[in-house]
């Protein structure tokens, strides 16, 4: 799974060649329209777990938890022709745009953005440095990033303990929409509710104390969100009609 996606054209910010860039909010979430999920992290289970399907691809590192919005290639179910986005949570891996985290040549983390992003403008938008320094639009993005990045590190370490103890198998579900068409999970992964049952009481406590069993069922609970997502793609094909009503 990309940590790019809908990002273009990054670089890391810099205080001289960026020195009069400004920024605007992002008025829509056009940018994220043809993205069909986007890695989740583990801290964001219990919202997310409201709205999207929760699943498991391959990253580098290991499994990465990620929200499903789409069940075709190009194609957010979330975001409307106008660029809303049609959920009460919005993941923070889309939120963040155009700002993503870097890392340096020593591993530090850089606060880079997306130049060929429309928030950012020569005249029009909050500052992002004055007189040289961060403003407090850039201190406020840059303790987000930082935020993410840690939160980042620790979904790493829950996808490596889940797939250690040999909780993930391939998704089966296969969805159908009302005109028969057929859509397969093809490689993304769940917890086996099975094998989650037949772990030993030490393994069970220790998920159990430090949050990662509840994380576990959070995502199980949110495969039930499938359906819902199969209806949504059911409606965009047919103009936002049911199927068989006028």
């Amino acid at each position: 799974m990309s940590e790019m996606m809908f990002y273009e054209r990054v670089v890391a910010l810099s205080d001289q060649t960026h020195a009069d860039l400004k920024v605007r909010p992002a008025t829509s979430f056009a940018y994220a329209a043809k993205t069909n999920s986007v890695p989740l992290l583990a801290s964001e289970f219990f919202e997310a777990a409201r709205e999207y399907p929760i699943v498991f691809a391959q990253g580098e590192a290991g499994p990465v938890p990620a929200a499903l919005l789409g069940l075709r290639e190009n194609e957010n179910l979330y975001v409307d022709s106008a660029g809303k986005w049609d959920a009460r949570y919005v993941p923070a891996f889309v939120r963040r745009y155009p700002f993503v985290p870097g890392k340096g040549a020593q591993g530090e983390l850089l606060v880079c953005i997306d130049e060929a992003s429309q928030c950012f403008d020569a005249k029009e938008g909050e500052a992002l440095f004055v007189a040289g320094k961060p403003s407090a639009q850039l201190e406020h993005a840059m303790k987000f990033l930082t935020e993410f990045h840690q939160a980042a590190g620790a979904t790493e370490l829950l996808g490596r303990r889940v797939q250690e103890l040999g909780l993930l198998r391939q998704a089966d579900s296969l969805a159908q929409l009302n005109d028969g068409s057929q859509f397969r999970l093809n490689g993304l992964n769940v917890v086996d509710e099975a094998r989650l049952r037949e772990l030993d009481r030490d393994t069970v406590q220790e998920l159990f104390a430090n949050g990662t069993l509840a994380v576990i069922y959070a995502h199980l609970m949110s495969l039930g969100n499938l359906g819902a997502l199969v209806d949504r793609l059911s409606l965009r094909r047919t103009g936002g009609k049911a199927s068989g009503k006028p």
